[in-house]
C-alpha cells in the first residue's frame, strides 16, 4: 500500500481507504449500499488491514449512527492499526439541536461518536457540510477545545465550497484554530468538477482531498453500458435520485475510454478508474467501498501500478466538461491561462 501525507498535515493515510457506509445498512439510502454485519465486516477488516488499508471512513448518518456501531465493533482488538475518519453536522432527528455544528451539536456529537465507536478518540472528524446559521469562530473554536481534550486528532470538512472552506481556514489562521487538513468531496471520472476551484484552493492551503463515491456513485462499475438496461442488481434502481447526476453521453463516452484501457492493462474497469483518480493532484486517499470480499479485493487491485500518460491522456478526454463560470475562460483563453497555469499532474 502507498501512503500519503493528508494534506499539509504530519499524518499519513493510506491511498485507498475503506467506507463502511455499507455497514449495518438500513433505509432507503443505506439499505441499498449494504446491510453487513458484525461478522462480515470483521472480514473486510481483516482483508483491509492485511492489504494496509488502515483508514476506515463513516458518519453518524449512516443507519443512524449503526454504521459507526458495526465498525467500532469489527476493530475492537487492533483499534491501535486503524485511523478511523467519521463525520457529523448533518440532520440525526427533526429537532431544533439535532442539525448543524454549534457548540452543542458538535460537542454532543463527538461523545456519542466515541460511544458507538468504543473509543477514547476520532482520528479524523469532518464536518459533513457548511452550517450558515453558526458563526465559523464558534465552529473552529469547539474543534480547538475538543482536540485539546484528546478526543479529536485532526479535523476536515466534507462538501464545502470554495469560499466556505477558504473563510473557515483564515478564522483558524486569524485565532490559532487547527486548520482543516482534509476536504472529503466527490471526485471521479464522471465528476470533474472538483478540479474547478476545490483542487486549486486545496494545492494553495495544504488540503488533502479525500475522495467520496470515486466509481460514480456505481456508474463505473464495467457493468453499465450504451443501449443496455441498467443491470438487475445495482443500486441505481434505488438510489440515484441521492448522488450526483450524470449526463448518459459522458457517462458511455467515460466507459468507452475505459473499456479500451482496461484491454490493454488486463485490469478491470473500476481499477482503471480508481488509477486514473490515485494519481490526481492533491489527492491524499480515495474511499473505497465493497458489499462482499470479492468487490473488496477487486477495488484494491487499482494500487501497485500506473496508466501511462497516454492512457491518462485518453481519458481526461473522455471525461472532459466545459467549467462553469468563472473558471472557463481560464482554459479556453490564452491570456487567462498565462496568468493561472494548471496544476502539474
Amino acid at each position: 500500500m502507498e501512503y500519503r501525507q493528508l494534506g499539509a498535515s504530519g499524518l499519513k493515510v493510506p491511498a485507498l481507504s475503506f467506507g463502511a457506509g455499507t455497514f449495518a445498512g438500513k433505509g432507503e439510502l443505506f439499505g441499498a449500499w449494504g446491510d453487513t454485519d458484525v461478522a462480515q465486516a470483521r472480514r473486510l477488516v481483516d482483508i483491509c488491514l492485511d492489504a494496509g488499508v488502515t483508514m476506515f471512513d463513516t458518519a453518524d448518518v449512516y443507519s443512524d449512527g449503526a454504521s459507526e456501531e458495526v465498525l467500532g465493533q469489527a476493530l475492537k482488538g487492533r483499534r491501535d492499526r486503524a485511523l478511523i475518519s467519521t463525520k457529523a453536522g448533518l440532520p440525526m432527528g427533526d429537532g431544533p439541536g439535532d442539525a448543524g455544528t454549534s457548540r452543542h451539536r458538535l460537542i454532543k456529537s463527538v461523545d456519542d461518536a466515541l460511544r458507538r465507536l468504543g473509543t477514547g478518540h476520532i482520528d479524523l472528524f469532518q464536518l459533513h457540510a457548511f452550517d450558515a446559521a453558526t458563526p465559523v469562530e464558534e465552529v473552529l473554536s469547539t474543534l480547538d477545545d475538543l482536540v485539546r481534550a484528546g478526543k479529536l486528532r485532526y479535523v476536515g470538512v466534507s462538501n464545502f465550497s470554495g469560499w466556505q472552506l477558504m473563510k473557515s481556514l483564515a478564522t483558524a489562521e486569524r485565532y490559532g484554530y487547527p486548520r482543516y487538513v482534509a476536504h472529503q468531496v466527490y471526485y471521479s471520472l464522471v465528476g470533474r468538477d472538483y478540479e474547478w476551484e476545490l483542487m486549486p484552493l486545496g494545492h494553495d492551503q495544504g488540503v488533502g482531498a479525500v475522495v467520496w463515491s470515486p466509481l460514480g456513485w456505481g456508474r463505473l462499475t464495467g457493468r453499465i453500458r450504451r443501449g443496455q438496461p441498467l443491470p438487475e442488481g445495482s443500486r441505481l434502481h434505488r438510489t440515484a435520485a441521492f448522488g450526483p447526476p450524470v449526463a448518459d453521453e459522458l457517462l458511455y463516452a467515460v466507459v468507452d475510454a475505459l473499456d479500451g484501457i482496461a484491454e490493454e492493462t488486463g485490469r478491470s474497469v473500476p481499477q482503471v478508474a480508481l488509477n486514473w483518480l490515485l494519481r490526481r493532484p492533491t489527492v491524499s486517499s480515495v474511499i473505497v467501498g465493497a458489499r462482499d470480499e470479492a468487490q473488496l479485493q477487486e477495488n484494491l487491485g487499482a494500487i501497485g501500478w500506473e496508466l501511462t500518460p497516454d492512457q491518462v491522456a485518453r481519458l481526461d478526454a473522455a471525461s472532459a466538461t466545459t467549467a462553469a463560470y468563472p473558471y472557463f475562460p481560464y482554459r479556453r483563453q490564452e491570456g487567462f491561462a498565462r496568468l493561472n497555469p494548471p496544476i502539474a499532474s
